[in-house]
């Protein structure tokens, strides 16, 4: 049961972000011209949650949510429904990365003083009731929300025409308890529609065994190539006389706040976006028993690094602590024969907090260069926005007198 749960919240963790990445491609992709021929009839939900005003150059913090069946076999519109899947997209304009976090639905949290699992949430007090546990959660603000039913998954890539995929291997697979059969010849050419997308995405093994030898992450890597297919898809002319129907398609499954010309700015910032500046994570913590129910226990000390993304501090972090820009020791090295650069460029960074800096002569160079000491790795990206500086070097230890080493070389202007 535990295999075929995390199975299912896998996918339906792909759909959540497929439908919204259609969604905002499909808007990115053609503007106003479409939002000024097209009235698209989003649902703004019950709850009329107001979005919450993005400032310049401040982060976009969007709450997906996957909402479950409710009780087997009701037809009732107010049907309490559980979130399946918990995940906040977080965009940070500073450093242009997207990050997806992923929120264990059954994270423990307090409702009226009372243990309940952060996927209730949402059966108890709606749309509301979610965004306010994931704000107390992380301590961040919510812009926007998305939520999604998952049904309009085939409808949007039948939608699209179909997706034209070589099959990499043998899949052979049934399930009748969920009425699944993915059958596919490797080598194969297929067009999928969107029930055989369905079977394509949910395939990791065979019924004799065999499969994927990675497993999920094997999984991934098909959902990522499937992905690629579409985002081709939206660049190719071709797309644009299908765009109408896929953005009055899409709204029938997505009750949102957002409104049109926000998804059409952020959809196309998204989609400039390379690979390496899209993360996807998942909050840490322990699994734990408390009278007898599994939570899952979030532990703020083990998600220092990724909770000063998501609030925008863009602080560093070694030893998975953050470390104050006034406590980093920095020393700047002039590598040109240009008096007083260094000084200078003290001066310029001092004014972003890195007050602690000695200034020097270096070894002549061209090319300027930044070396940074037992930080992260993500470091890099903040070190190249504050630093105006694109020759980074991040060194795993520090057996230097300093955190960060700047050569200022004879390109530096």
């Amino acid at each position: 049961m535990g295999n075929l749960r995390e199975k299912t919240n896998s996918f339906r963790n792909f759909i959540l972000i497929f439908l919204l990445l259609i969604l905002l491609l499909g808007l990115g992709t053609t503007g106003y011209l479409y939002f000024n021929n097209f009235h698209l009839p989003f649902n703004t939900g019950k709850d009329k949650i107001n979005p919450i005003a993005v400032k310049k150059d401040e982060p976009v913090n969007i709450l997906l949510m996957g909402v479950d069946i409710g009780t087997p076999g009701s037809t009732a519109k107010n049907d309490p429904k559980r979130t399946d899947t918990i995940i906040l997209l977080n965009y940070n304009p500073k450093i242009n990365e997207l990050n997806m976090v992923s929120i264990p639905r059954d994270t423990l949290i307090e409702i009226s003083g009372k243990r309940r699992k952060i996927n209730e949430s949402h059966a108890i007090g709606g749309v509301a009731y979610l965004i306010d546990a994931v704000q107390k959660l992380l301590d961040v603000q919510v812009n926007y929300y998305g939520k999604v039913d998952y049904a309009g998954f085939r409808k949007i890539i039948d939608t699209l025409g179909g997706v034209e995929m070589k099959i990499g291997s043998n899949m052979d697979y049934d399930d009748d308890s969920q009425d699944l059969h993915i059958h596919f010849k490797k080598g194969d050419v297929v067009k999928l529609d969107g029930e055989k997308a369905e079977e394509f995405f949910r395939w990791r093994k065979n019924n004799d065994g065999t499969g994927l030898s990675d497993g999920d992450l094997g999984r991934i890597e098909n959902q990522h190539e499937f992905i690629s297919k579409v985002v081709d898809k939206f660049k190719s002319p071709a797309i644009i006389t299908k765009i109408p129907s896929i953005l009055s398609t899409v709204p029938n499954y997505i009750e949102t706040n957002m409104s049109v010309e926000e998804m059409i700015k952020l959809g196309t910032t998204f989609g400039k976006l390379d690979k390496s500046s899209i993360k996807a994570s998942t909050l840490k913590g322990d699994t734990d028993y408390i009278d007898g129910i599994s939570y899952f226990i979030y532990d703020q000390n083990k998600n220092v690094q990724l909770l000063s993304k998501l609030n925008a501090k863009t602080e560093m972090v070694s030893n998975n602590n953050i470390i104050k820009r006034e406590n980093i020791k920095v020393q700047v090295l002039n590598g040109t024969v240009k008096q007083g650069l260094a000084a200078k460029y003290a001066e310029s960074i001092a004014k972003k907090g890195y007050s602690n800096t000695t200034t020097g002569n270096g070894q002549k160079c061209k090319k300027s260069k930044v070396t940074v000491y037992g930080m992260q790795p993500e470091a890099e990206k903040i070190i190249k926005n504050e630093f105006g500086i694109d020759n980074i070097e991040i060194m795993p230890t520090n057996e230097q007198n300093f955190d960060i080493i700047v050569l200022l070389g004879e390109d530096y202007k």
